[in-house]
């Protein structure tokens, strides 16, 4: 922990865990950390579009608690006690605007808490608000009809990437030490990436969606975002907490270990695939995704692992499958038929497709799912993880995704192209929501003008741990947690 008093300057330059220990020492208090970040939400969120809902009056009166706590009874708190975070707005938070990206809930605000809310503050955490998603967290960006757009930091042209693109900007810039989000075909990881921090997907049936999510398909699961490991590690501890009636159940680890422990052991010598194909001829790799790519497996060679070549796992077969069963989910929120109006074309038109889906085709999707998983994860079985790239471009702007370019059809949205667009730059993360195995996002590269490009390790199944202690020791060999943007948005 920083021996010095904390200044306005620096509160934020520090992680999660050394705020935590900042607060149980006395040398900061939870109603400083709470003020320092909500002056930075006010002073730079316009331009990044991090936020939705900003919560400032209940955050300061937690934090106010919080301070009582800490007089009373420091001896009883709490890992990450005092520490702010901000809530994906994809979950619900009892007492708070939760719209899920859409102006169709826009005036919805639950009764109750996800059971990831309530872990999170029992954990500890103030929330600071509601991170900025794109609608029902369909899409690979963050562009919404609530809120601005959700730009990274590096470049505020470019889109943050999404879902969790509020999220991962709001690391980046500093507006929050650590966030939670969710991942159903790398919401995590891919503006983990467009913004240069640690996006981790934890294992299927890691994280509770109860009590009241959903999850027929198994592809989705909430986990963190962070400057480090280490703060990933610590998040995913308060989160991994198994709920009676949820559909799956990840292996929990054995009694007294905890992934922030994982996170602080060394990995003893791995044996790690790598592929870069993107499993079709219809993509292709950026050169400075493939430098990354290749940097990020040197690195390993010389941190003693032996890193094998492999074929992609699963080829364009997956890509069929995977849509006909993200058209149907995405019928999982319950719009009343007089709001359908207020959602965005591209949800309707993704809302269209799942209901012209018939039972027999989207069973017929989800069986071949999970056969194509089975395939992939007996492949790779051998492994202790698999590196790719996590993306195959760097961060677009939004209107690249949208086609309002130049060469753009301006007779109206071509839905199937601008779905080809996401593919196209984020051909390699929906394998680990099929396979339900943990995968995390590194920000190991920077191109020449200064975009961050990130590479994915992803870990056996349940095997989160593991995992962990490689991206730590990596980390720790080519740290990036002082690597910040521009000064506009940092100061």
């Amino acid at each position: 922990m920083p021996s010095s008093e904390p200044t306005s300057a620096s509160i934020h330059e520090w992680d999660a865990l050394t705020q935590a220990a900042a607060v149980r020492s006395g040398q900061v208090s939870p109603v400083e950390l709470v003020d320092h970040y909500l002056d930075r939400i006010a002073a730079s969120d316009d331009a990044l579009g991090a936020f939705v809902t900003v919560t400032a009056d209940a955050a300061r009166k937690q934090a106010r608690a919080a301070e009582r706590r800490v007089r009373e009874r420091p001896d009883e708190l709490p890992p990450l006690f005092g520490v702010p975070t901000a809530i994906k707005d994809l979950v619900g938070t009892a007492g708070v605007t939760s719209s899920f990206g859409s102006r169709a809930f826009r005036d919805f605000v639950p009764a109750v808490d996800a059971h990831s809310v309530a872990l999170l503050r029992a954990a500890g955490t103030i929330s600071l608000g509601k991170t900025n998603t794109p609608e029902f967290g369909l899409n690979a960006y963050t562009d919404t009809d609530i809120a601005r757009s959700a730009r990274t930091p590096w470049d505020l042209s470019r889109s943050a990437g999404g879902s969790s693109g509020g999220a991962a900007a709001a690391v980046a810039a500093g507006l929050v030490p650590f966030a939670h989000g969710s991942d159903g075909g790398g919401s995590l990881r891919i503006p983990a990436s467009a913004c240069g921090v640690f996006g981790l997907k934890p294992s299927r049936g890691r994280v509770s969606s109860g009590p009241l999510g959903v999850d027929v398909t198994g592809l989705p699961v909430q986990g963190p975002i962070a400057r480090t490991v280490r703060d990933a590690a610590a998040m995913l501890d308060a989160l991994a907490v198994p709920m009676p009636g949820d559909a799956y159940w990840a292996q929990p680890l054995p009694a007294g270990e905890t992934f922030l422990g994982w996170a602080g052991r060394e990995p003893g010598r791995m044996r790690i695939a790598r592929y870069a194909d993107p499993g079709s001829t219809d993509f292709t790799l950026a050169p400075e995704c493939r430098d990354a790519y290749e940097d990020a497996a040197a690195l390993l060679i010389a941190l003693g692992h032996e890193v094998v070549e492999i074929a992609n796992p699963l080829g364009p077969e997956l890509a069929e499958p995977f849509f006909t069963t993200w058209a149907v989910q995405s019928l999982s929120w319950p719009v009343p038929p007089e709001r359908e109006p207020l959602l965005r074309p591209l949800t309707r038109w993704w809302r269209e497709r799942g209901r012209a889906t018939s039972a027999d085709q989207f069973l017929g999707a989800l069986s071949t799912l999970q056969l194509l998983a089975r395939r992939a994860v007996t492949s790779t079985q051998e492994f202790d993880a698999v590196l790719t790239p996590t993306l195959a471009m760097p961060p677009q702007t939004p209107e690249w995704f949208f086609g309002e370019g130049p060469q753009a059809d301006r007779r109206g949205p071509d839905f199937e192209a601008e779905l080809a667009r996401q593919t196209a730059f984020s051909p390699y993360t929906g394998i680990w929501n099929a396979t339900g195995q943990p995968a995390a996002s590194l920000p190991l590269w920077w191109t020449a003008e200064g975009l961050p490009i990130g590479v994915t390790l992803a870990g056996r199944p349940a095997g989160e741990g593991p995992l962990l202690s490689l991206c730590a020791q990596i980390e720790a060999a080519r740290p990036w947690r002082d690597r910040w943007p521009a000064e506009q948005v940092r100061a």
